[in-house]
């Protein structure tokens, strides 16, 4: 199994990025995917979350209206663009597959988010 995420960088406060997590490995459609942070000193949290057919979402309130999580299940891809960016937003971003009717979960090795002047 694979999950790798890409997309994140330094960007100015008001900014965008968009993360990628690119998986191989599962059945795609079968997993419920979510995106979590983590910064130096705290927990990892939860960002957001979408249901295995893509028809459900959830957003923690801090990102609401910002962010967006969406997948692509004919690319086995999970995406999280993210606008009005904060330097609260500054964390670790990592990628989780949970399956839908498995205890089964898959973890990215995280892409690093940086959002500073």
């Amino acid at each position: 199994v694979s999950v790798v995420e890409s997309g994140g960088g330094l960007v100015e406060p008001g900014g965008s990025l968009t993360l990628s997590c690119v998986t191989s490995g599962v059945p795609f459609g079968e997993y419920h995917a979510s995106w979590h942070r983590q910064t130096p000193g705290k927990e990892r949290e939860l960002v957001a979350f979408i249901t295995g057919d893509g028809y459900n979402s959830r957003m923690v309130d801090s990102v609401k209206c910002r962010f967006t999580i969406s997948r692509d299940n004919i690319r086995d891809t999970v995406f999280l663009e993210m606008n009005s960016l904060k330097p609260d937003d500054t964390g670790v971003y990592y990628c989780k597959l949970q399956g839908m009717s498995s205890n089964k979960e898959w973890w990215g090795q995280g892409t690093l988010v940086i959002v500073s002047t």
